[in-house]
């Protein structure tokens, strides 16, 4: 986020910077959650598959197989947990636009309809439509 930053205006950075302070707590959980949930996939499922058909002989070592499906389990949770702080983070995301949009006193009300709407509709898109009513504002003040 901060690579594109730099070359925006300082109306439209103000306003991500506070939606980073919203949001920025929950983007490093994820992240955090992410980095360890795929190494913990990849070591528990590639020994599992070693245990079980490569070495069929050490498939009766269950000490072993639960560890690593445990370990693969974690993993698997850690990943679901990661998925969740990202909806989460694009409810808060969408929130943020709505609320400011909302609050604005310079632009009309049907344009700030318009650009709820398209908001609300298009999340994946919300931060392009929320520029766009940004600099709209700006243009009009």
């Amino acid at each position: 986020m901060n690579v594109f930053m730099t070359e925006m205006p300082a109306f439209i950075k103000n306003e991500l910077e506070q939606l980073q302070k919203i949001i920025g707590p929950l983007m490093k959980k994820a992240s955090k959650y992410t980095l360890w949930s795929w190494p913990m996939i990849g070591i528990s499922l590639i020994n599992l598959f070693f245990l079980l058909f490569v070495w069929p002989d050490m498939g009766d070592n269950y000490a072993a197989l639960l560890v690593f499906a445990l370990i693969g389990a974690f993993g698997f949770a850690l990943s679901r947990e990661a998925k969740h702080k990202k909806k989460e983070i694009q409810s808060l995301t969408t929130s943020f636009f709505v609320k400011r949009i909302n609050k604005s006193e310079i632009v009309s009300e049907p344009e700030k309809k318009k650009f709820t709407k398209l908001v609300q509709e298009q999340p994946m898109r919300g931060m392009y439509h929320f520029v766009q009513f940004l600099e709209m504002e700006n243009r009009i003040s």
